[in-house]
């Protein structure tokens, strides 16, 4: 079979028009999925393989994008090791005991896919049969995760996880590289069970300096990448807020960044370089504009966008009120943008 477009663009090789799909494409803007979610929880769907094999192909179905993402949750592998949560709608993930001690961290033991997430290998199976276009599959970065465990949930600041690096710092090294383990491993079973390419979500790592990345968070995230090198597919490094960290984040050893609406295009093509591909970032919010609103946007992104090592995508995730028409008019759209190396 031929190299997919998707693979071959995060590669950094010559491709016809730039691939495209969307964060958080499977989810609350389809109508079949709420369906589907009616009467289950996310931890419902995303454990059982039949119903996260139709979630995932929901999207690829109606908007005919590029690659479909695992459809999942960051925590399940937290859920697979033990952690006690609930993902609450409209809020998140609630940790039922954060950490806070030493004992805390050291029960997080390493996750082992086959006897404690065996449906995640089953689903990605059921989708290799059924995909025509690559499947991704993807993992909270250490950072993120920990800042769930620590907080309780969602937080806008992070401040007890911050609080916990300054006043803890061997203990909080220890909690992100006991997460990266976990994060690792998880990857590792989607792709030897059929992801043609991986993304770690660090969401929020934005709420760091750079001197506070380089310290705590990107010695785990490169072990975390360096344990997936056999595998030799795509990995994408993803953030919001990150424009500050964008070489950082590039030096721990990802085949791509995912950029938001924050930083431009051809602003992390100077910074970075040719040798690592970049993946974004319209605004979510202009699919919520009129539609020529939404066309004057994205091409502007794509007159931005290098010739090579180049993936269409938003800035964070499709947001609930997006009409599933303006993605569907998008994803055409790019389709139709031809690249001068190659046209």
């Amino acid at each position: 079979m031929s190299t997919p477009l998707l693979v071959r663009a995060l590669r950094g090789e010559p491709v016809e028009r730039p691939p495209v799909w969307f964060m958080r494409q499977a989810g609350r803007s389809l109508p079949e999925y709420r369906a589907l979610r009616s009467s289950r929880s996310l931890l419902q769907l995303a454990r059982a393989p039949e119903l996260t094999a139709e979630a995932t192909m929901q999207p690829v179905r109606r908007h005919g994008v590029d690659a479909a993402i695992l459809f999942s949750d960051i925590v399940v592998p937290l859920v697979g090791v033990g952690v006690e949560l609930e993902i609450r709608p409209g809020l998140g993930p609630v940790i039922a005991k954060p950490i806070r001690t030493a004992s805390d961290v050291r029960r997080l033991r390493p996750l082992c896919p086959e006897e404690d997430l065996p449906e995640v290998a089953e689903a990605v199976g059921l989708l290799r049969t059924e995909l025509e276009v690559p499947l991704i599959g993807f993992a909270g970065g250490p950072f993120t995760l920990a800042s769930y465990l620590i907080e309780g949930g969602p937080s806008k600041t992070q401040a007890t996880t911050r609080a916990m690096m300054f006043g803890q710092p061997a203990l909080f090294c220890e909690l992100l590289e006991r997460l990266a383990g976990i994060a690792a491993a998880s990857l590792r079973a989607q792709v030897q069970a059929g992801a043609a390419a991986v993304q770690v979500f660090e969401s929020w790592i934005g709420s760091l300096s750079r001197p506070q990345y380089e310290q705590y968070v990107a010695g785990p995230t490169r072990a975390l990448f360096d344990q997936l090198t056999d595998l030799d597919v795509p990995r994408v490094l993803f953030g919001v807020g990150t424009g500050h960290l964008l070489e950082a984040m590039a030096a721990t050893g990802p085949d791509a960044i995912g950029l938001d609406w924050r930083t431009s295009v051809a602003d992390a093509r100077e910074r970075l370089g040719p040798g690592i591909a970049l993946q974004g970032n319209l605004d979510p919010a202009a699919l919520l504009a009129p539609w020529p609103v939404t066309e004057r946007e994205a091409r502007a992104v794509l007159v931005d966008a290098p010739e090579t090592g180049y993936i269409f995508n938003l800035g964070h995730g499709v947001l609930p009120s997006t009409p599933p028409e303006t993605l569907g008019r998008l994803v055409e759209l790019v389709h139709g943008h031809k690249l001068e190396a190659i046209a």
